[in-house]
């Protein structure tokens, strides 16, 4: 499997407060990985870190082999690599579907309106968003603000996209329909990085799943692994609280 993003021993602090640890992980081209742990283990601050919202306070990150906190590196088109979509949404409440999907097609990768459209109608087709392009978000329900979040992510083509808990903001029933996208998505060897609370999706869908603890990673295997035979005694501990 070819390696798309790794990083080695990145740590991250808030003053005297360490968030992460030593962290050592690589996540593989078309590779489904989830993240599971309690929350304040790091792991949101984790995929801050990957897409540089966060600095990190040490370590590497590496993309395709190079190292992207070195000077030279392109930090805006290495962004463009890495889609996120958020706990919250993040939707631009004053535009529309369609606008809020086209914004950074057209002013970041600097693609024309119809091009950026086109590309948008397809991903929106893909989470069955389609035939609300003119609506803006308060018209929507919460899972359907997700799922257009997705869409937005899925726009800018990135070779990765990280899922902040992405179920974690919404109403029991509307949990299905985004989880239902997400394992579609995976199905079609996209590249997930997903931090999450669901772990029947973690069982069903990851390839891996690391569990962290306190800001370091404590076990990391295939579902089967982690979830009938973890092997470290806070793992344990956490699966029979969830």
């Amino acid at each position: 499997m070819s390696e798309v993003i790794s990083v080695s021993h990145l740590s991250k602090s808030f003053g005297d407060h360490h968030v992460l640890r030593d962290i050592d992980f690589t996540v593989n081209k078309g590779e489904v990985v989830c993240i599971i742990g309690s929350s304040g283990s790091g792991k949101s601050t984790l995929l801050r870190c990957l897409n540089l919202l966060e600095q990190p306070s040490g370590g590497e990150i590496y993309y395709k082999g190079q190292s992207i906190l070195q000077d030279k590196h392109n930090l805006q088109e290495y962004c463009t690599k890495m889609g996120m979509v958020f706990q919250q949404f993040n939707l631009f409440n004053n535009h529309n579907v369609l606008n809020n999907c086209l914004i950074g097609q057209t002013t970041v990768l600097k693609r024309s309106k119809e091009e950026a459209t086109n590309v948008t109608m397809k991903y929106l087709d893909v989470v069955g968003m389609s035939q609300y392009i003119n609506a803006k978000p308060s018209q929507l329900s919460g899972g359907q603000k997700q799922r257009v979040a997705i869409a937005r992510a899925l726009s800018m083509e990135p070779d990765v996209i990280l899922f902040d808990e992405p179920t974690s903001a919404l109403d029991p029933e509307m949990v299905g329909e985004v989880l239902k996208v997400m394992k579609d998505l995976a199905e079609t060897g996209l590249t997930m990085l997903v931090v999450t609370h669901e772990m029947g999706f973690a069982r069903e869908v990851a390839d891996r799943v690391v569990f962290m603890d306190q800001g370091v990673i404590v076990e990391e295997g295939t579902p089967e692994e982690i979830f009938e035979n973890p092997k470290e005694g806070r793992t344990k501990e956490f699966l029979k609280r969830v």
